[in-house]
């Protein structure tokens, strides 16, 4: 019987789980590059069980990333630019899916919200950070410049597994292996500096309600 253990999907993981923090390149000019920790760390049975994770972005600056773990997978908190949010529109004629009409990756209360964009608030992008081919760990290519891989580079991801690019949403390029979007996890806003991971808006009304 094959090893679970040893499936890309797992290898991906386990290459993200050795990391803690990260920051995103500078999109621009003047952005600092100060990493962050995150600020809560779940007990490995709340892990496994998929326990909600509040995440903390107090100090997130334009250009900064933040990462947590929720049910074993790296969840990118990105705060992005002005220059990068003019730039994604002009990408749509090259993504695969750039109105995110495939419901299985994202909530529909962040289609609803922008598709385009996938995300609540503009500047705050929510994501999970494994490559929808197989499950690796895709690399932060943030700058707006040439890429060897990209002479029209915009910023996003780019998983150097086996080449596919992703816009700073998470929207997938054309003409590359993964087949959909980077996936968008359940999520809403506690306030403006907390992001609860994990679960939908509704759970919040729900016990607001209780």
């Amino acid at each position: 019987m094959a090893n679970q253990g040893d499936s890309p999907v797992n290898q991906g993981r386990r290459r993200f789980l050795t990391a803690t923090t990260a920051v995103v390149g500078a999109v621009g000019a003047g952005f600092a590059a100060v990493p962050f920790i995150k600020s809560w760390n779940p007990s490995a049975r709340a892990k496994l069980a998929g326990a909600p994770v509040t995440a903390d972005i107090t100090g997130l600056q334009e250009g900064q990333r933040l990462i947590f773990e929720w049910r074993g997978q790296p969840i990118w908190i990105v705060k992005r630019s002005k220059a990068v949010l003019d730039a994604l529109p002009t990408l749509d004629t090259r993504l695969r899916d750039p109105k995110s009409e495939n419901a299985d990756q994202q909530p529909a209360y962040i289609k609803q919200a922008n598709p385009e964009l996938r995300s609540f608030k503009p500047d705050i992008s929510v994501l999970v950070g494994l490559c929808t081919h197989l499950g690796c760990s895709p690399e932060i290519k943030a700058e707006i410049r040439p890429e060897p891989f990209d002479p029209e580079w915009k910023g996003g991801y780019f998983c150097p597994c086996h080449k596919s690019r992703f816009d700073l949403a998470g929207r997938v390029f054309q003409g590359v292996p993964a087949p959909t979007n980077l996936v968008v996890p359940p999520h809403y806003f506690a306030d403006d500096n907390t992001i609860v991971i994990g679960v939908d808006p509704s759970s919040s009304s729900s016990a607001g309600a209780a």
